[in-house]
């Protein structure tokens, strides 16, 4: 199975994309896995709140198959403890998924067109996290799975 990760432009922390970098390192040593980086909307302040989430959605769609299973990292998406969403990417896996798309959309959340699109919806806390640093916690969690699905050390419980 191949991963991508969608986000919606490049972080301006060093240290974030190197944390991000060290995981998607960590995490192609059990899947392919790569980050979509698509650029910022420009001249944002022309734009309203809900151009914006079209024009990024666009963008978006763009970058996804007809097959692929799209899931958004969103506010309201189901919250999972780490052994769940390990159990859930498990799954996926044994049913023969070929691409897995999860994206992390822009400031103001997704397109009504990225919804429906959408295979599912996934909630790292009720917190709210700069969209920046979600890119570090998801890809954090994407190697904890698969750290729990092989059964290493890395995970405690």
């Amino acid at each position: 199975m191949n991963i991508d990760l969608i986000v919606v432009g490049k972080t301006d922390s060093a240290e974030v994309d190197a944390l991000v970098a060290m995981y998607a390192r960590r995490i192609n040593f059990y899947t392919k896995f790569s980050i979509v980086y698509l650029p910022d909307i420009r001249n944002t302040r022309k734009l309203s709140q809900a151009q914006q989430r079209t024009a990024e959605g666009e963008a978006i769609l763009k970058q996804v198959g007809e097959g692929d299973v799209v899931v958004l990292l969103d506010e309201h998406g189901d919250e999972l403890r780490s052994v769940e969403f390990a159990a859930w990417l498990q799954k996926r896996m044994a049913g023969g998924l070929r691409r897995l798309v999860i994206v992390i959309g822009g400031p103001y959340g997704f397109s009504d067109a990225v919804y429906a699109r959408a295979n599912g919806k996934l909630s790292l806390s009720r917190m709210t996290f700069s969209h920046q640093i979600v890119r570090a916690i998801f890809a954090e969690q994407l190697y904890r799975a698969f750290t729990i699905i092989n059964h290493e050390p890395y995970h405690h419980e």
